[in-house]
C-alpha cells in the first residue's frame, strides 16, 4: 500500500506479458500441429506406397495361373468328355498337386453349366465338386485368355479370399472355366506390426482387410437397398451382415487426405486406438476398383502440439522473467550480493543450454537410427517376398516343361518350342528379380575420383555389344576431340550408363529404322551428356513417377533401375532428369560436376 501509483502500471505490464506467452504457446501449438499432421501424410504416402506395391505383387504373382492352366490339354479334354473317369482323377490329380505348389487356397474347374466338374480338394469330405458355382462372378466375367479378379467370401468354407479365374474354349467355344482362391491373410498380418491401423475397401467400400479385426466386413458408407439385393443375390460375402463403420469426416485436407472422428469402436485386445480423431490417407490401387486406407491417431499429435506450446510459453515467461529481474536489478543498483546470483543464475542458463543442445544431439542420432531401421525394415520384407515372388514361375516352369515334353512326343515341336521360350523368359526373370534386388540393397562405398568419360561410354557400351548386335538400332555418338574428366565412380557411372542405354534399346528395339544418340559436352565446370531414342517417348504419367522405385512401365521390370541410377548420380554431385523430345522419343540427360584429372583411377 506504499506505492499506490504504480499499481495500474504495473498490472497493464503483467497483462501484457500474460498476452505475450498466451499468443506464443497458442502460435506454436499451432504450428507444431501443422507440422505433426504434414510429416503423418508423408508417412501415409510411403506406407500406401509400400502397402499398394505388396499387395500388387501378391496378387500379381498368381494371375497367370488361370490362365497356364486353362492352357492345359488336359483340361479341354475333359471339358469335351466329362464322363471320362480316367481323365477326371487325372485331372483332380494335377490341380491337387498344382495347388500345393503354388499355395493357392484351392484351383478347381467349372463347367459350362457352372457346376464344378474338378477340383483340388476332390478327395475331402467338403469338396467343391459337384456344386452350383454359375451365381458367382468370377464365373460369370470369365473370358478366354483374360484374368477377372473378384473378392469373395467362400460359401463352403466360409473363408474370404481373392478369386482369379479364365475362361476354356476351344475353336471359340466356350467349355469351362479354371478358377484359382488366393489367400490375402499374410498380407494381413503384416499389417499388424505397424503402430496404427489400416484397411483396404472394395467397389461397394466394404472393408475387406484390416489390422482392426472389428472393422472386417463393414462399410465406409451405407449401402444402397439394390446394391444389399444384388451382393445377397451373388452371395458375394456369404450374406454377411455389413454395418457401416460410423466414420464421422470432420476436416478434408484433399482428395484423399482427411480428418475424421471414431465412436464407441472397441476392439478385444485393443491393438489400436479406434475411438477419437485420425488423420486418414487414402490410395487408389491401380487397375482395380480398391481403395487402401491408413489412419492416424492424432491424440499423439495434439499432445506434442501441447507440450510444445508449453514448452515454448515457459521459455517465454523464462526469458521475459529474465529480462525483468535484470532490469529491476539495474534499476535498483543491488548490492554485490545480487550479481553474483545474476551470473549464477547465468552460469545455470547455459548449462540448460548445453544439456538442450546435447539432448537435440541425441535426438537427431536416434532420428538417424530410426531412419536406417526402417530401411533395413524395408529391405528385410522385400527379401521375405522373394519366396512369393519366385514360387509362381517356378510353378509355372514345372507345367510349361511337361507340357513341352508331351508336345515333343506328340511330334508338335512348334508348340513346344513356344513353351521352351516362356521356360527362358522365366528364367530370366528370375535373375532379374535377384538382380535388381541386389542393387537396390547395395549402399555405395567406394571413393569418388575424377573417370575419363568416353572410356566409361565404351565399358558400357560393351556390356551391351550383344544386344546391338542382335538389333537393327543405328548407334550415334558425339563427342567433342578432348578428354572430359568427371566427378564420380567409374563402376558406378557404367552402371548408370548401362541402365540408360538398356532402356534406349528397349524403347526402338521394335521400331523399323530405330536409333540411339548419345553424346556429351563440358559447359564451365559441368559436364552433360545425353542418352536419347526415337521410340514412342515418355507417358504423362512416366514422366511425374519415373525416378521413384518400383514405378515401371515394363511387363516383366521392378521399376529399381533409373531409381538407384539416380541416386548413384547424386551421389556424385550431379542429377539425372528425362523428357521427350520434339522429334519423337525420349531423353535423358545426366549433369555432372567436372573431374581433376589428377585425381582419376
Amino acid at each position: 500500500m506504499r506505492f499506490p501509483a504504480y499499481r495500474p502500471a504495473k498490472l497493464a505490464y503483467l497483462l501484457s506479458f500474460l498476452g505475450l506467452v498466451i499468443a506464443c504457446a497458442a502460435i506454436t501449438d499451432k504450428l507444431v500441429l501443422k507440422r505433426e499432421v504434414e510429416t503423418l501424410r508423408n508417412d501415409g504416402d510411403q506406407r500406401l506406397a509400400q502397402y499398394s506395391s505388396t499387395l500388387a505383387r501378391d496378387i500379381g504373382q498368381y494371375a497367370v495361373l488361370p490362365k497356364t492352366v486353362s492352357l492345359d490339354p488336359r483340361i479341354a479334354a475333359l471339358l469335351t468328355d466329362p464322363n471320362n473317369r480316367a481323365r477326371l482323377r487325372q485331372v483332380d490329380d494335377y490341380l491337387q498337386t498344382l495347388n500345393d505348389q503354388v499355395g493357392t487356397l484351392d484351383i478347381y474347374l467349372i463347367a459350362h453349366d457352372g457346376h464344378v466338374l474338378a477340383s483340388s480338394n476332390w478327395n475331402q469330405p467338403d469338396s467343391f465338386i459337384g456344386r452350383d458355382l454359375s451365381y458367382r462372378l468370377y464365373f460369370r466375367e470369365a473370358q478366354p485368355g483374360k484374368v477377372a479378379e473378384f473378392y469373395g467370401i467362400g460359401t463352403t468354407h466360409n473363408t474370404p479370399g481373392y478369386y482369379l479365374s479364365s475362361a476354356v474354349s476351344v475353336a471359340g467355344q466356350p467349355l469351362g472355366v479354371v478358377a484359382v482362391k488366393v489367400s490375402l491373410d499374410q498380407l494381413e498380418k503384416s499389417w499388424l506390426q505397424a503402430e496404427s491401423p489400416a484397411l483396404l475397401s472394395d467397389e461397394n467400400g466394404v472393408i475387406v482387410l484390416s489390422s482392426v479385426t472389428g472393422w472386417k466386413y463393414s462399410t465406409l458408407r451405407p449401402l444402397s437397398p439394390t446394391l444389399q439385393r444384388q451382393l445377397d443375390d451373388t452371395q458375394q460375402y456369404n450374406r454377411r451382415r455389413l454395418q457401416p463403420l460410423g466414420l464421422i469426416t470432420r476436416q478434408t485436407l484433399d482428395d484423399n487426405t482427411h480428418i475424421v472422428e471414431l465412436r464407441n469402436i472397441q476392439t478385444q485386445p485393443p491393438a489400436f486406438a479406434t475411438t477419437g480423431l485420425f488423420l486418414t490417407k487414402t490410395h487408389a490401387i491401380k487397375g482395380t476398383p480398391w481403395q487402401l486406407t491408413v489412419f492416424y491417431d492424432l491424440a499423439i499429435s495434439r499432445n506434442l502440439a501441447h507440450t510444445s506450446a508449453a514448452l515454448a510459453a515457459a521459455g517465454v515467461a523464462l526469458l521475459l522473467a529474465g529480462s525483468l529481474l535484470i532490469a529491476a536489478r539495474r534499476r535498483a543498483r543491488r548490492t554485490a550480493l545480487r550479481n553474483v546470483e545474476l551470473s549464477a543464475s547465468n552460469t545455470r542458463l547455459q548449462q540448460e543450454i548445453r544439456e538442450r543442445r546435447e539432448a537435440e544431439r541425441h535426438l537427431k542420432a536416434a532420428q538417424d537410427e530410426l531412419i536406417q531401421a526402417s530401411k533395413l525394415a524395408v529391405i528385410g520384407q522385400m527379401a521375405a517376398g522373394v519366396a512369393h515372388e519366385i514360387n509362381q514361375p517356378l510353378a509355372a516352369l514345372g507345367t510349361l516343361s511337361d507340357n513341352a515334353r508331351e508336345f515333343l512326343q506328340r511330334g508338335d515341336s512348334q508348340t513346344a518350342q513356344f513353351n521352351l521360350e516362356r521356360i527362358s523368359q522365366l528364367v530370366l526373370r528370375l535373375g532379374n528379380i535377384t538382380g535388381q534386388l541386389r542393387s537396390f540393397a547395395k549402399r555405395a562405398g567406394t571413393e569418388l575420383g575424377a573417370v575419363d568419360l568416353a572410356v566409361a561410354v565404351e565399358h558400357a557400351l560393351s556390356l551391351l555389344d550383344s544386344r546391338l548386335r542382335k538389333t537393327s538400332v543405328v548407334l550415334r555418338r558425339t563427342a567433342p576431340d578432348e578428354t572430359l574428366y568427371v566427378h564420380g565412380n567409374a563402376l558406378r557411372l557404367e552402371q548408370v550408363l548401362i541402365n540408360l542405354l538398356g532402356n534406349a534399346l528397349d524403347a526402338c528395339q521394335d521400331h523399323p529404322s530405330g536409333s540411339i544418340d548419345i553424346g556429351w559436352q563440358c559447359t564451365g565446370a559441368r559436364v552433360r551428356l545425353w542418352v536419347a531414342d526415337n521410340g514412342p517417348g515418355l507417358s504423362d504419367e512416366a514422366l511425374s513417377h519415373l525416378f521413384e522405385p518400383f514405378f515401371t512401365s515394363k511387363p516383366q521390370g521392378l521399376g529399381l533401375g533409373l531409381a538407384i541410377s539416380a541416386s548413384i548420380v547424386r551421389d556424385f554431385g550431379g542429377s539425372l532428369t528425362a523428357g521427350n523430345r520434339p522429334q519423337g522419343g525420349a531423353e535423358f540427360e545426366l549433369d555432372l560436376p567436372v573431374g581433376n584429372q589428377h585425381e582419376a583411377h
